[in-house]
């Protein structure tokens, strides 16, 4: 069983312009802006059937979801598909609830309520606001707020897709309780208006849970998104190589050094040219060929930068399971690939790295990248599935036990911010994104590692 879930932020409202605190406020209204990037996320959506869509019911969320719903409706019935059905309001997506800064601007919250507001950078789980009920804990209320939402959603919706239309802070914590990321990494997470995200549940929050993209915003005409105000840190662009003719067999291939297919070429080349724009001052590889390779197809649209490697960024070392298909592998060391996929933490690869070898070698390495990267210069790191996935846990503060928690697809690009700097905490702008190879959901090879 999967149910798959595509997550969208409102289209910009006029507080957002003002630059207020929204909250549970129900004052603001999407702009001209928002509602035509409401229609570009259905473009988006095109070819996608939903069998529910759900919204918060304030009316910037509420209206973006109807436009987004009116126009897939109206794209479908020019086919005779079914149309999207009706969004429902449901108020366990409502925004966060931060009563005594409603409909205050930014700045005059930051001189009014200076220490709280430190607090709400720097710790957000520990921010309370006193209100006539008492102690009001924002953050962890809407976390609680998230995980009820998913308990009373999921068994409705078994083999299903819906769509769900929120906001920026309840985005944040959907994501976060689906994946097991705590309340003080509220930050961490970034959901920019009309911004898709894509989560697939194998049950209940339970059960697996894979987050395949997040805060895609290509179709809204930004490649990637853009740095919160104040950024002064550096940028990272995490890149997984492309196919190879390994991971389209699904044939195991760690550290043996399989080059590119021809589609692999043609994957880092749509990188390549995804790319082309964005300011890229410095670049880092695995030595392998696969990585290396497409590291330097997408350096050809940025020749004035070198491309260093580093050893300790090559793919997991699967020992003896290397060159073999699945099959072989469960022949030869039975029940240890069914353990690799329900619990990778405790698998040791025969003649081999187990996960912690991973992250004793990728987060170092991945640390001394971010702290040479200068302030306000962005450097591609090119690396592999195991490596990468190693790299997101890490940035969301989680351990091996959450391997399997990211989707880091053949090509794909991740963006993460270091606002405050390299000893600031990381922020993930975008993961896994796969536009440029095709659409909003990642079709890469599920190939193996």
């Amino acid at each position: 069983m999967t149910t798959r879930v595509i997550l969208v932020r409102h289209g910009q409202s006029t507080y957002n312009v003002e630059q207020r605190i929204q909250g549970r406020l129900d004052r603001s209204v999407l702009t001209d802006v928002g509602r035509e990037t409401a229609r570009q996320v259905a473009v988006a959506l095109q070819g996608i059937a939903f069998d529910a869509v759900y919204s918060s019911p304030l009316q910037r969320a509420k209206e973006t979801a109807e436009i987004i719903v009116a126009a897939l409706s109206e794209k479908t019935a020019a086919n005779t598909a079914h149309p999207a059905p009706a969004a429902q309001p449901i108020d366990l997506l409502r925004e966060i609830d931060l009563p005594l800064w409603e409909g205050l601007r930014r700045t005059e919250v930051q001189e009014k309520y200076s220490e709280d507001y430190r607090l709400w950078k720097e710790r957000p789980h520990q921010l309370c606001m006193m209100t006539p009920e008492g102690e009001h804990f924002p953050v962890l209320a809407l976390h609680h707020q998230a995980r009820q939402f998913w308990q009373d959603i999921l068994t409705q919706h078994p083999n299903q897709t819906i769509l769900v239309v929120a906001h920026n802070g309840i985005n944040r914590c959907l994501i976060s309780t689906a994946l097991g990321i705590s309340p003080d990494r509220y930050h961490s997470i970034q959901q920019s208006n009309c911004g898709i995200s894509v989560l697939n549940f194998a049950g209940t929050l339970a059960d697996p849970v894979q987050l395949e993209s997040m805060n895609l915003t290509a179709h809204v005409g930004h490649k990637l998104p853009k740095p919160r105000p104040g950024h002064h840190g550096p940028r990272l662009l995490l890149v997984r190589h492309g196919e190879t003719e390994w991971n389209r067999q699904q044939q195991f291939q760690g550290q043996i050094d399989i080059p590119l297919n021809d589609n692999g070429r043609i994957q880092a080349q749509q990188a390549r040219d995804f790319l082309a724009c964005v300011q890229i001052d410095s670049a880092v590889s695995s030595p392998l060929l696969r990585p290396k390779e497409t590291a330097e197809i997408i350096l050809q649209a940025h020749p004035g930068v070198t491309l260093q490697l580093d050893e300790r960024l090559q793919e997991i070392s699967h020992g003896l399971w290397e060159g073999k298909f699945e099959s072989e592998i469960e022949q030869a060391f039975p029940g240890m690939l069914q353990q690799w996929k329900i619990a990778p933490e405790t698998v040791q690869m025969p003649e081999g790295e187990n996960l912690q070898d991973v992250w004793n070698r990728s987060i170092p390495a991945w640390q001394e990248i971010v702290a040479s990267t200068p302030p306000n210069t962005t450097c591609l790191v090119v690396g592999h599935d195991a490596i990468n996935k190693a790299v997101m846990c890490y940035l969301s503060g989680l351990g091996p036990e959450h391997f399997w928690n990211f989707k880091q697809g053949n090509g794909s690009v991740t963006v993460i911010d270091y606002p405050d700097g390299p000893d600031g905490l990381p922020v993930i702008e975008a993961a896994n994104i796969t536009i440029h190879l095709g659409g909003i959901l990642d079709r890469t090879a599920a190939g193996a590692l």
